[in-house]
């Protein structure tokens, strides 16, 4: 089913082609997508206004296809759930990743390491032409580290350390950090989902 990611962001696109190659979505980028303000109160409805946007794009055009978008973000419990829904503005909206991890670690100084509990969510809402929109979530529990570590993934990755593997999501294997991750798990949800509908 030609699919297209409601998102300009290569590194999502990357991880997101990964996770779903052996599913029934074959995922591409729409080249004319105009992205849309993320301006809802939760992570559900800016994924939802994401694929809306492009599904009405995507209409105008005369094109038929489904439509994924997916909102996530990183909740710290030392700092009352954020950066959360702004992870991706944090530090303003100018700021670039290395500026954005750097006000968190600045943020938790002196936060034991213990207390510094934190988690992934992704959700995902998908619109297939014909049929009811659906909506999955999915996330993963483990710790901020004191400073980045490892080169792989991207945003938070380097400085969220997966418990399971003792290592920051930026030193798995992509095929490892796909295998546990926030979007593995929504993207997993989804697809049962999918898949129930259509049964």
């Amino acid at each position: 089913m030609k699919t297209y990611l409601a998102s300009t962001n290569a590194g999502k696109l990357r991880e997101l082609e990964a996770i779903l190659s052996d599913s029934e979505l074959e995922l591409l980028i729409y080249p004319d997508y105009r992205e849309t303000a993320e301006d809802a109160p939760s992570y559900i409805g800016n994924a939802i206004l994401k694929a809306r946007a492009l599904a009405e794009q995507l209409r105008e055009a005369g094109e038929e296809a489904a439509v994924l978008a997916d909102d996530s973000g990183i909740e710290v419990d030392a700092l009352g759930g954020r950066p959360g829904l702004r992870s991706a503005r944090y530090a303003g909206p100018e700021s670039d990743w290395p500026q954005r991890r750097a006000l968190l670690l600045s943020e938790l100084q002196g936060v034991p390491d213990l207390l510094r509990t934190a988690r992934f969510i992704c959700v995902m809402a998908l619109i297939v032409p014909g049929r009811e929109l659906l909506t999955s979530l999915g996330v993963v529990e483990g710790y901020i580290l004191g400073a980045d570590r490892g080169r792989g993934g991207f945003g938070y990755d380097p400085l969220f350390l997966y418990p399971a593997a003792g290592r920051s999501f930026a030193e798995l294997a992509p095929e490892q950090k796909n295998a546990v991750s926030h979007r593995r798990r929504a993207a997993d949800a989804l697809l049962a989902a999918l898949r129930s509908e259509s049964s």
